[in-house]
C-alpha cells in the first residue's frame, strides 16, 4: 500500500511539474538574439499587451519609476479635509496609495521582463541600471550601435570581395588560401553572394596566365551550381602548363612576336563577357 501511495505522489509530483514547466515556457518573454533587436523589441511589447496592467508596464519601459521617500503631505483635518498644515512623512510601499503600489509593481515586472529576455552578456552591462527605463534605453543604444557596426562589417567585406585580385607571380594554392578565408568571413557574417559571382571573381581574377584555361572550365562546368572548391581542383590539373607559360615569360622574346599592347587586356575583356 505503502508502494502505492508513493508512486501515485511521484506521479502527481511529475504531472503538476511538467504542467508548471509547460506554462512557464508559454508565459515566457522573448529572447534577445544577435541583429534581432527591432523584431524582440516588438515582441516583448505584444507580449506585455497580454499582461493586465500593460498600460502600466508600458508606461514603465519610458519613464523612471516613481521615487519613494521623504515627501511633503497636507495634513487633514479631523473629517479628512486638506488644511494648510503640511508634515514630512517618509513613503514605502506599505503606507502609499494604492494607485502608487501598482505603479511600483508594474515596475518590478518590467524589469524582470526585460532581464528575462536577454541573455548574460547584455545582463552585465544593464544589472547596474536603477529601473527599467534606464536599462531599456541601455539595450536601444547597444543594439544600435551593433547594428551600426555590422553594417560597416558588411560594407567592408563586400568590398574586400569586390577589389580581391591575384597578386604578381602568386601561385594557384596562395590564391585559393585567400580567396578561400575571404568567404569564410562573408559566410561567417551573413554577407550573402551568389554562387555564379563567387565564382566568376574567382576565375577572372586569376594570373593573365590562366586565361586560356578559363574557357575550358566556363566549357565543361555550370559556374551557378559548382562551387568554387571544385574550379580549383580543375584549374590544378593545368599548373604545369602554366608553369611552363610563366618560364616562357621569363625569357625575352623576339619582336616579331611580342604581342602588342593592349593584346592581354582584349583576351580578359573577352572571357569577361562569355562568363556574364
Amino acid at each position: 500500500m505503502s508502494n502505492i501511495n508513493n508512486n501515485m505522489q511521484t506521479q502527481t509530483s511529475n504531472t503538476l511539474h511538467n504542467a508548471i514547466m509547460e506554462a512557464g515556457s508559454k508565459d515566457r518573454p522573448p529572447m534577445l538574439a544577435p541583429r534581432n533587436y527591432i523584431q524582440w523589441k516588438s515582441r516583448i511589447k505584444r507580449y506585455i499587451d497580454t499582461k493586465p496592467n500593460q498600460e502600466l508596464i508600458h508606461y514603465c519601459l519610458e519613464n523612471p519609476p516613481y521615487g519613494l521617500g521623504w515627501k511633503e503631505k497636507v495634513v487633514l483635518d479631523s473629517e479628512g479635509n486638506p488644511t494648510t498644515s503640511t508634515e514630512r512623512v517618509f513613503e514605502t510601499y506599505k503606507n502609499v496609495k494604492q494607485e502608487i503600489r501598482d505603479q511600483l509593481n508594474a515596475e518590478a515586472e518590467a524589469v524582470q521582463i526585460i532581464l528575462t529576455g536577454i541573455d548574460n552578456d547584455i545582463y552585465s552591462t544593464v544589472d547596474a541600471c536603477p529601473n527599467a527605463c534606464e536599462m531599456w534605453k541601455v539595450i536601444e543604444r547597444l543594439k544600435q550601435s551593433e547594428s551600426i557596426n555590422v553594417q560597416d562589417l558588411e560594407t567592408n567585406l563586400f568590398w574586400e570581395f569586390g577589389k580581391f585580385t591575384s597578386l604578381d607571380g602568386e601561385s594557384l594554392e596562395s590564391y585559393y588560401s585567400r580567396f578561400y578565408k575571404m568567404m569564410n568571413k562573408l559566410t561567417r557574417n551573413q554577407c550573402n553572394v551568389t554562387n555564379h559571382q563567387v565564382n566568376v571573381q574567382f576565375l577572372l581574377q586569376l594570373q593573365p596566365e590562366w586565361q586560356r584555361f578559363l574557357t575550358l572550365v566556363k566549357q565543361g562546368q555550370e559556374l551557378k551550381n559548382v562551387s568554387y572548391h571544385k574550379l580549383y581542383d580543375i584549374l590544378k590539373q593545368h599548373q604545369h602548363e602554366v608553369n611552363e607559360i610563366r618560364a616562357e615569360k621569363i625569357i625575352p622574346q623576339p619582336e616579331h612576336i611580342k604581342l602588342l599592347p593592349g593584346t592581354e587586356e582584349k583576351q580578359l575583356s573577352t572571357l569577361i563577357n562569355q562568363f556574364m
